[in-house]
């Protein structure tokens, strides 16, 4: 325990800290027995995407697949976003990958590279299915960083045209600093890495990210458009988020609309200048000015 007399920010941080893993573990240890309990959720087809009878229209002619993040899934991260892009024409789908054995629900758990692997092959799918010769991918946290290892190492540079993450860890993410906690706790960074590995793969510095990153954060081919809020409280400092490189756009939210709060989990899930500026970068000829009244008004 602290001593009475520890500084009140980091009794705070070890209390988040503490809540935070307590309920990792709780997910990550769930019974088996809890998926096939659960009254089964509706699916991203039942709710207008991952239709593979869609075909690509002379207008957008590359499918859009959605990426999850971490604790997320191919329905629920993508309530709003999904149906946006429906109603302006796309053939959207969106997968599930980092599944972790008796853990439903909340995938994006497992290697990060091997969860790279699950998307090519999904990507294989949905160009087979719709005949198109590429895909625009689409990921929020993890969902916009992990797919630049498969772009990196699986060939995706050459199915893929575009890629946009919100809020994406690129380097990493010091969890506003609590990850510096995790060497007093030796037992808790070696469950996060048996149990939990995408999670460790996401602390800046991680070896998974070392070599992401070494080389250069681009690869020849691909546009890049990074979309962050300075309110983020997950992937922090939230500049990290932000890639170098040709063919790369850095947005920040509150530069195109100051008035806009949005942290972390609402820039995917139901921010309107989000979901504006990856219209434009999904289709930069007919891009149009984001601003709050613009978008909100």
């Amino acid at each position: 325990m602290l001593p009475p007399h520890a500084p009140v920010r980091l009794r705070r941080a070890l209390r988040a800290l503490t809540a935070a893993f307590l309920l990792t573990t709780a997910a990550v240890l769930a019974p088996a027995g809890a998926a096939q309990a659960a009254t089964p959720a509706p699916t991203a087809t039942d709710r207008g995407w991952n239709d593979y009878a869609c075909k690509p229209s002379a207008a957008h002619p590359r499918p859009v697949v959605l990426v999850h993040g971490t604790l997320g899934n191919s329905v629920d991260n993508w309530l709003g976003l999904a149906p946006y892009l429906v109603r302006r024409g796309y053939c959207v789908f969106s997968l599930d990958y980092g599944q972790l054995p008796g853990v439903p629900f909340f995938h994006g758990l497992g290697p990060v590279a091997e969860s790279a692997g699950q998307l090519d092959a999904f990507v294989d799918g949905v160009l087979a299915a719709t005949g198109a010769p590429e895909v625009d991918l689409v990921g929020h946290s993890q969902g916009g960083m992990m797919p630049r290892h498969y772009l990196k190492f699986l060939g995706g540079a050459a199915e893929v045209n575009a890629l946009v993450g919100l809020a994406p860890d690129n380097h990493g993410t010091t969890l506003l600093g609590l990850t510096a906690l995790l060497p007093y706790f030796p037992g808790v960074a070696h469950l996060l890495t048996e149990k939990t590995p995408a999670l460790a793969d996401q602390i800046a510095g991680s070896p998974f990210l070392r070599r992401l990153n070494e080389g250069g954060d681009t690869v020849p081919g691909v546009r890049y458009t990074v979309i962050a809020t300075r309110y983020d409280q997950v992937v922090t400092p939230y500049r990290s988020q932000f890639l170098d490189g040709p063919g790369v756009r850095n947005v920040l939210l509150q530069d195109l609309c100051p008035v806009d709060l949005s942290e972390h989990l609402a820039i995917g899930l139901v921010d309107r200048v989000a979901f504006h500026e990856v219209a434009n970068a999904l289709d930069p000829a007919r891009a149009t000015p984001t601003t709050c009244a613009s978008v909100l008004g």
